[in-house]
């Protein structure tokens, strides 16, 4: 198998990708994996481990690494991706790289993976690609387990996602690309927008769903993945995810405020991670999760308002969602 790598400093590799595309695209496997990697070697070799074992066999590898500098490039040549591309750090923009992907992908049925997502079992990608098969179906998204290590006040937001007596079938859209699947007849129509730095996942599915196609949540596919954040990145992520979700939002920007987002928002979460701590016998990381609440619901509220000035307003009338705004977005080739 082939690998497109950078080498020469310049321009991101899109020539060299192009070519093989076009080459691999006669002899289309049922998916293309896309899996985005940065440094994520302690997990990566474990999440190639479980893509050989999965009983689904009919799949192509594509890689796309940000210059990772901790082993991960030798683990990934092992395994013979079917494209291998490699860019720096700071070229790094989400939609565009899952643009690239997409691209890059021989098949229909694509199926994202982060490096640092590892299936539980051999039976991983069998019922995301059945789940995609069905033509009204634009997006799937699997579920997510989260590692021993993983601190309460995370935890307790991957049971509220993905736990048995979830939340989010209550909050009108959630979509996680972290472990997921796209139909890229329907991507073709559009594409990830490449205007977001954040949640582009989110705003691709708002788009499916307004347009008429289901998006699905598929918890056969599991997968284990999770993050620790500093009260600092809680910061960053909370801010970044509140300014996409800005550009997106349907409803009154007045719904973002002091006193509902940050007080009232505080104490309810402080509530919820309480009952999270006593259920999981983890009363000692309560303090803990208050303090990251209290950052992300900080952010949250700058962040909306940030995106609402940057995406929305205008001096004559307010700008409907960007889901809505750019409804073709040309997706034939990868964004240069």
């Amino acid at each position: 198998m082939g690998c497109g790598t950078r080498n020469d400093g310049g321009d991101y590799p899109i020539r060299v990708a192009t070519g093989l595309a076009y080459y691999h695209r006669m002899t289309a496997p049922a998916v293309s994996i896309v899996m985005r990697s940065y440094n994520e070697g302690w997990a990566l070799q474990g999440t190639l481990a479980a893509l050989q074992k999965q009983a689904f066999r009919d799949w192509e590898l594509i890689v796309i690494d940000s210059g990772s500098t901790d082993g991960s490039v030798d683990l990934i040549r092992r395994a013979a991706p079917r494209h291998f591309i490699q860019i720096k750090p700071h070229e790094y923009h989400p939609p565009r790289v899952m643009n690239l992907g997409m691209w890059l992908a021989a098949s229909n049925h694509v199926v994202f993976l982060n490096a640092d997502a590892t299936p539980v079992d051999a039976h991983w990608l069998a019922p995301l690609v059945r789940s995609l098969r069905d033509a009204d179906v634009a997006a799937v998204y699997g579920r997510q387990v989260p590692r021993p290590n993983c601190q309460a006040v995370f935890a307790a937001d991957y049971e509220r996602c993905f736990g048995p007596e979830r939340g989010a079938p209550r909050w009108g859209h959630f979509f996680s690309m972290v472990s997921s699947g796209v139909r890229k007849d329907v991507w073709a129509q559009r594409g990830f927008n490449e205007v977001l730095q954040y949640s582009e996942d989110d705003e691709y599915t708002r788009w499916a769903r307004a347009h008429g196609y289901r998006v699905l949540y598929v918890p056969e596919s599991a997968v284990v993945h999770s993050h620790n954040y500093t009260p600092a990145q809680a910061w960053k992520r909370s801010f970044g995810e509140a300014r996409a979700l800005a550009a997106v939002w349907e409803g009154s920007p007045r719904h973002f405020n002091l006193t509902r987002t940050v007080l009232l928002g505080c104490l309810n979460d402080a509530r919820r991670d309480l009952w999270f701590c006593l259920r999981s016998g983890r009363l000692g990381e309560w303090p803990h999760a208050v303090r990251i609440r209290w950052q992300q619901r900080r952010a949250r509220l700058a962040g909306f308002l940030a995106g609402w000035r940057d995406y929305r307003a205008s001096a004559a009338v307010t700008r409907p969602p960007v889901w809505a705004r750019w409804a073709a977005i040309p997706a034939d080739r990868p964004a240069t």
